[in-house]
């Protein structure tokens, strides 16, 4: 397993251009770098292991920091090197820091406890799933039934869309209100993504909202759109809201209360990390039509929860939610 270079600990807090990588879940390094090396053990253990994005990445994000979340793992397990480091100021017993190898330790005497059932699928006997269907059919037709009831099919299967993971959505909160003074029903708003400046977005909800109940409001940014002028305003962004199936309702998606600004929103079985999670260039989201494409995927359900395929939309803090209930999210 790739391991921190002791004779460079601090290589994952820095970029190429030696600038440090402030976001918790980025991490520096060069194409050299255990930052990368990391990256590309995660992919053959995805490849040998059949197991894609957060089923595999957060249960070894646990075994190996004891968090579900939190800065990238690559950074928390180089701040271990240096806190087990020979000379270090660190008081490692009186701060309780566990070295690696006491953690894999640990994991291995954890593991030996798991039955032996569990730590294997389960595999059917050849022919027998088949046999086995084949005369619950027959009993079933005797019985007048016209067919075997199946379980559920998962959308996912029949899906040839674009990646979800195209979409850059994060989570945001609205400083500033106000009318457009040329349109009707568009509102122009700064928000706040987590960037150095917010963001200036012009959002057609005012047949739906008043002002005064946006301004402060975490909502949802699809931030990977072109800037564009709206009737003059320049508008660089998407307020994210969920409606009825008239259009007449129209609300906010929410993120949870505590959810960070500037978090990128994710989807489970969905990888949005390394290069194949990246979310599209802006210029490619449009020329692709990209969001109009999957915009019919994005729905939320009878619980007011906004999936894409069934899956709903999280943030670390957890799902998001809406009022509106079987809608249509845009």
């Amino acid at each position: 397993f790739p391991m921190p270079d002791p004779s460079n600990p601090m290589d994952v807090f820095l970029d190429e251009s030696k600038k440090i990588v402030v976001a918790d879940e980025k991490s520096g390094g060069s194409a050299y770098s255990y930052s990368a090396a990391y990256k590309a053990r995660m992919k053959e253990l995805s490849k040998d292991m059949n197991v894609k994005g957060k089923n595999l990445f957060h249960p070894i994000r646990l075994a190996l920091t004891g968090e579900m979340s939190g800065q990238d793992v690559t950074k928390q397990l180089s701040l271990l090197e240096l806190a087990c480091a020979e000379n270090n100021p660190v008081n490692a017993k009186a701060a309780g820091v566990v070295t690696f190898a006491e953690r894999l330790d640990l994991l291995s005497k954890f593991i030996e406890t798991i039955p032996d059932e569990f730590r294997a699928p389960k595999v059917k006997e050849a022919g027998k799933g088949k046999k086995d269907e084949k005369s619950a059919q027959t009993s079933k037709e005797a019985a007048g039934s016209s067919a075997v009831e199946a379980a559920p099919a998962d959308p996912l299967d029949t899906y040839d869309g674009p990646p979800v993971t195209a979409l850059d959505i994060r989570v945001g909160r609205i400083t500033k209100v106000w009318e457009h003074p040329e349109a009707d029903k568009l509102y122009c708003e700064e928000i706040d993504v987590g960037e150095d400046e917010p963001r200036q977005i012009a959002s057609g909800l005012r047949p739906y909202m008043n002002a005064e109940d946006m301004e402060g409001r975490l909502v949802l940014v699809l931030c990977n759109l072109k800037a564009r002028k709206m009737l003059g305003f320049p508008s660089h962004g998407m307020v994210l809201c969920a409606s009825n199936e008239d259009h007449t309702d129209v609300k906010f998606v929410n993120p949870p209360v505590d959810a960070k600004v500037g978090e990128r929103v994710t989807i489970p079985g969905f990888n949005f990390e390394g290069e194949e999670g990246q979310p599209f260039a802006e210029n490619k989201i449009g020329k692709k039509k990209v969001f109009e494409k999957l915009a019919p995927f994005l729905v939320t359900s009878e619980y007011g929860v906004p999936e894409f395929l069934g899956r709903p939309f999280l943030t670390s803090a957890g799902v998001c939610t809406s009022a509106i209930t079987k809608g249509t999210v845009s």
